[in-house]
């Protein structure tokens, strides 16, 4: 069972009469994490973007250069610097000249800059990089910029969509180096390039790759409710989706059926995919939505207590209610709330009452 229910931003799916309905499905399925309109996928921008990234991965001198035109996103033991923008937050990006004084401010090497991860690239493929400042002073840092380092959980939820993109991508490759920092096999410090992509262990000659968990989180309906559930680490009256981790070997269907059964007794009679989005916390994971169907005849709930606190099925207008309620903790059992909508659960929830609205109709 996952600690914590994935977030993320909504993708929009952008079709048009003259597209082949395949090329719809393929485009329209990609992520949940926003990604470029069919236009722009096909376009040179797109293609100079990623060819410029992958250069930057696997040249060296490329990304040192990179550097110097680069921007740089701050951490402090894996929590983002932000800034308050009114309501929410906005994760600052610091050229390379500021980024460079404030090293020699703060007595330490410019060449600390070659600590840094690369996470992306603007459209005028000006680079991205993350740098974790965790030895120096916190307090030093925030006063010197002028904002604070926040917390990770409370930041994805307050910042603007493509920042927390970016941010979710760059905690996520700071937290695996920190964790594998040395080789498995032999035990000896492994190295990275400088673009942040891979680790080498020179010994072993084994070079290792930043890792995702594959997760399933499933909306699980009996055609005219949808079963919603909450562990006891969740804020109180919060309720999401079913989620789980993928067992070695499982195809995608195995582990949605496995996991329902499971956590609620239930037998999955079919499945489909919905979209997918990282969610970092705790460990990086992909979250690849699904929606499930049982059958009525057949929709008691049996709890596995070990993982859940309650599992509830829920009517339309029960899920309506909630879809309007402030996501914050309450106390009262009958004004339940969901995720916010930065999440795929918030999506997975809000694709049924759509789609019940239709049948509906």
């Amino acid at each position: 069972m996952l600690p914590a229910d994935g977030n993320g931003s909504c993708l929009c799916k952008d079709s048009s009469d003259f597209i082949p309905k395949m090329i719809v499905l393929v485009v329209g399925r990609v992520g949940y994490r926003k990604v470029p309109s069919l236009c722009n996928r096909f376009c040179s921008t797109y293609i100079r973007r990623m060819r410029y990234l992958s250069e930057l991965k696997e040249d060296d001198d490329a990304c040192r250069q990179a550097y110097n035109s680069g921007s740089f996103f701050l951490f402090h033991n894996l929590s983002p610097f932000v800034q308050q923008k009114g309501k929410m937050f906005l994760a600052p990006k610091i050229n390379a000249p500021e980024m460079k004084r404030i090293l020699t401010k703060l007595s330490q090497s410019e060449r600390q800059i070659e600590d840094s991860m690369l996470v992306g690239c603007s459209a005028e493929c000006t680079p991205y990089f993350a740098l974790d400042l965790g030895s120096l002073e916190r307090a030093a840092i925030e006063s010197e910029l002028g904002g604070s380092f926040a917390d990770m959980w409370k930041a994805l939820f307050r910042l603007e969509e493509e920042d927390q993109a970016l941010i979710s991508s760059a905690q996520a490759l700071l937290r695996w180096h920190n964790n594998n920092k040395y080789c498995g096999k032999t035990g000896q410090p492994t190295e990275k390039n400088l673009s942040g992509s891979k680790r080498m262990c020179h010994n072993s000659e084994i070079t290792y790759y930043p890792q995702m968990s594959p997760v399933v989180i499933t909306l699980v309906s009996d055609g005219s409710r949808c079963l919603l559930v909450r562990q006891a680490s969740f804020p109180k009256g919060m309720y999401t989706a079913l989620s789980g981790f993928c067992d070695v070997g499982e195809s995608l269907e195995e582990t949605v059926r496995r996991e329902v059964a499971e956590e609620v007794g239930l037998e999955v009679e079919s499945l489909w995919y919905s979209a997918s989005q990282h969610w970092p916390l705790p460990n990086s994971s992909l979250m690849i939505g699904c929606h499930a169907m049982v059958c009525p005849q057949q929709s008691k709930i049996s709890i596995n207590r070990q993982e859940l606190e309650a599992a509830k099925w829920f009517c339309l207008e029960e899920v309506e209610q909630a879809l309007r309620r402030a996501p914050k903790p309450s106390q009262d059992s009958h004004s339940f709330w969901v995720p916010p909508k930065q999440a795929i659960a918030h999506r997975l929830i809000w694709e049924w009452v759509q789609k019940q609205a239709v049948v509906l109709a």
